[in-house]
């Protein structure tokens, strides 16, 4: 009964990695792929600091992204699970992840009507005569950690609100009856308990932002490069499929460590 999943995951999970790890370690000379087994794809990472460069801001990107989130998407998630009727639970959580109902690509567009130099906030901004000219709001690391930021808060509020209604309210209750106040049994219960649920959801956007591509296109411009359009240019300009094979192998290593630290809040508790 495992075989068609096993089938499954070799066809289109170890296989494109296999083919990648062999590219990541062919030479690419006169824009042609040689079978010759080197490092010299990895040695060149490490020589070339805006690589390197691209993998911090990557991370420090994520990072700030995945702390924003949780801190917006906790106290939405907590409000639907404890302040908001059950009958009406669902409905709100429908409501709150409207976002994703339309197309991503579609999201990251709309912040340049926002963002932009002729954009809402400009507009506004002029209006009153805080500013005489427009903001440069585009082109950056600010504009990028926006745009994930309106989609991965939406994301982290599932996987919390999904933990903190699986939490048993006898553990509530009984801390309640023996006079614990509020924040005590929200510090000591309801926080800890609650914590795989925002690490799941971490750990999601860790995956998801580091590998993104689009959003950091379209609002961050060529400005402060990610490790994404690092491997875009290697693949779109360059064709030097072996060298971004490489840095897509270095890129699943730092997921495969961020994986390894949020191991043991992935695994299902009953609560």
């Amino acid at each position: 009964m495992l075989l068609p999943g096993l089938l499954w995951l070799v066809a289109f999970f170890l296989a494109p990695i296999v083919v990648m790890a062999c590219y990541s370690l062919w030479k690419f000379e006169r824009r042609q792929v040689v079978p010759e087994w080197t490092l010299e794809n990895y040695a060149g990472f490490f020589d070339r600091w805006p690589l390197i460069k691209a993998l911090t801001n990557s991370l420090e990107v994520t990072f700030i992204t995945v702390a924003i989130s949780i801190a917006l998407a906790y106290p939405l998630a907590y409000i639907l699970a404890y302040r908001v009727p059950r009958h009406w639970q669902w409905l709100a959580l429908g409501v709150a992840i409207l976002p994703f109902w339309t197309s991503y690509l579609v999201r990251s567009y709309s912040w340049l009507l926002v963002l932009g130099d002729s954009g809402v906030i400009n507009s506004v901004l002029l209006w009153l005569g805080v500013t005489d000219g427009p903001v440069e709001l585009l082109g950056g690391q600010g504009a990028t950690v926006l745009g994930f930021v309106h989609f991965f808060a939406m994301l982290l509020t599932l996987t919390i609100f999904v933990n903190l209604v699986q939490i048993n309210p006898i553990y509530r209750s009984a801390a309640a009856d023996l006079g614990a106040p509020r924040w005590k049994i929200f510090l000591f219960i309801t926080l800890p308990l609650s914590v795989p649920g925002v690490m799941v959801g971490a750990f999601l956007t860790f995956v998801i932002a580091t590998g993104d591509f689009v959003t950091p296109q379209i609002l961050g411009g060529g400005q402060d490069m990610l490790m994404s359009q690092a491997i875009m240019i290697q693949i779109g300009r360059l064709g030097n499929f072996p060298f971004s094979s490489a840095l897509g192998i270095i890129l699943m290593v730092v997921v495969a460590i961020a994986y390894l630290f949020c191991a043991p809040w992935l695994k299902a508790r009953k609560l």
